[in-house]
């Protein structure tokens, strides 16, 4: 089972709820440090989202390669989107956290009445919101991601990305999945991402 991966969109399923502020800190640190190791190899059509952030039973982090589709349009930068985007490194680096704050919104988002705002501290929630400026150059960068991410953890005391991570592919395993009982599971992704879209702005 060491080289098991599930989904970020899996374990949310799993679970039938979003994630929690702690794991959402736990996966920015995760994914920050894994595209900064990384430095966004190869293809700048890399877009993450909720069925492309790899979680694996050892506690590591990967990312699925997805390219452009409808599925991901929610997660897909505007630029990339508007067929405007550059191909140098810090262009493609801003769309990467773009994608991964979309991503990280989706969650903590999931299967929440349309009504009830999402549970976050002022400090994540304008951490995620300056991810997701539509201008690409007001974007936090990677690095200052990493830097808030670490100095949280320190101040907090978090437990390790590992272990979070571990605990959220156990989810997938151990859940007894209800299909059909969950709320809103009828809406589809690209709907329930128009919704964070207009709560975020």
């Amino acid at each position: 089972m060491s080289s098991t991966f599930v989904t970020l969109a899996e374990v949310l399923e799993a679970r039938g709820g979003p994630l929690l502020e702690e794991e959402v800190w736990s996966l920015l640190l995760g994914t920050a440090e894994s595209l900064l190791d990384a430095s966004y190899k190869n293809n700048m059509y890399n877009i993450i989202s909720p069925t492309s952030v790899l979680l694996s039973a050892t506690g590591t982090l990967a990312f699925k390669n997805c390219g452009l589709s409808d599925e991901v349009s929610t997660f897909t930068p505007p630029e990339l989107l508007q067929g405007r985007a550059s191909s140098t490194k810090p262009a493609i680096e801003r769309m990467l956290v773009y994608s991964l704050g979309m991503t990280l919104y989706w969650s903590v988002d999931f299967h929440l009445p349309q009504n009830q705002p999402v549970q976050l501290s002022d400090h994540l929630n304008s951490l995620l919101l300056s991810m997701c400026e539509d201008l690409a150059q007001r974007r936090i960068t990677l690095t200052s991601i990493l830097e808030a991410c670490e100095s949280h953890h320190k101040a907090s005391i978090l437990p390790p990305t590992a272990k979070v991570i571990r605990q959220l592919v156990e989810e997938v395993f151990h859940e007894p999945t209800d299909q059909g009982t969950l709320p809103d599971s009828n809406i589809p992704l690209s709907g329930r991402s128009q919704m964070i879209r207009e709560k975020l702005h």
